[in-house]
């Protein structure tokens, strides 16, 4: 039960980074502030390969929308192997 827990924390938390990644882009926050860094180091090793799998169409980087989807996939078959 507490591991389930931990793994549905883990993965709203990294969900949670994404969309702040998403936010930061739309409002052109500075890239010197340190939450932002931080927020571009912890995304940027995920959604990097993806961006270069699916390359962005005109203004639009559909990379974070993959990556959630991915971890929502990744989150459920982990929770469905675990013991009750």
């Amino acid at each position: 039960m507490v591991l389930m827990q931990l793994v549905n924390f883990a993965f709203s938390a990294f969900e949670l980074l994404i969309l702040a990644r998403v936010l930061v882009s739309w409002i052109n926050a500075d890239r010197y502030n340190p939450i932002v860094q931080f927020i571009y180091r912890v995304t940027e090793p995920i959604l990097a390969p993806v961006r270069r799998i699916l390359p962005p169409m005109g203004m639009m980087d559909f990379s974070p929308i993959v990556v959630i989807i991915a971890a929502l996939i990744i989150k459920q078959i982990i929770l469905q192997l675990l013991p009750y």
